[in-house]
């Protein structure tokens, strides 16, 4: 693992086990979880182990874990059945209401989605 971790951040803290998730798969850099509040039949989050606030400064300073997060999204979708088709999305700053600033993907099937999303 290449970046640090946020002692105040939520996420950093599902991480290390300190707070539970629902986890359903987990490697050296990643850690995959069910969303408390649910936006569609499955819907999981799936994040870094390192604190990265958003995809973007992921991508720049940690480009090995950015690519094992979206191979993690992917084993995954796999797992949960979702071959008919998912979403992936990241929200990135308050504008797209990330809550949560550690980079974290949201995995969402089981369900014909809308578009355009929003």
């Amino acid at each position: 693992m290449t970046g640090e971790r946020d002692a105040d951040c939520l996420f950093c803290k599902i991480a290390t086990g300190e707070i539970p998730g629902d986890v359903v798969h987990e490697t050296e850099s990643t850690l995959a979880f069910r969303d408390i509040e649910p936006q569609a039949p499955t819907h999981i989050l799936v994040i870094p182990r390192s604190h990265q606030p958003n995809v973007a400064t992921l991508a720049a300073k940690e480009p090995e874990t950015a690519l094992a997060l979206l191979d993690a999204v992917a084993a995954v979708a796999e797992q949960e059945g979702l071959e008919a088709g998912y979403r992936v999305v990241f929200n990135t700053g308050a504008q797209a209401h990330q809550s949560v600033f550690h980079v974290h993907a949201h995995l969402l099937g089981g369900r014909t989605m809308g578009w355009p999303p929003g």
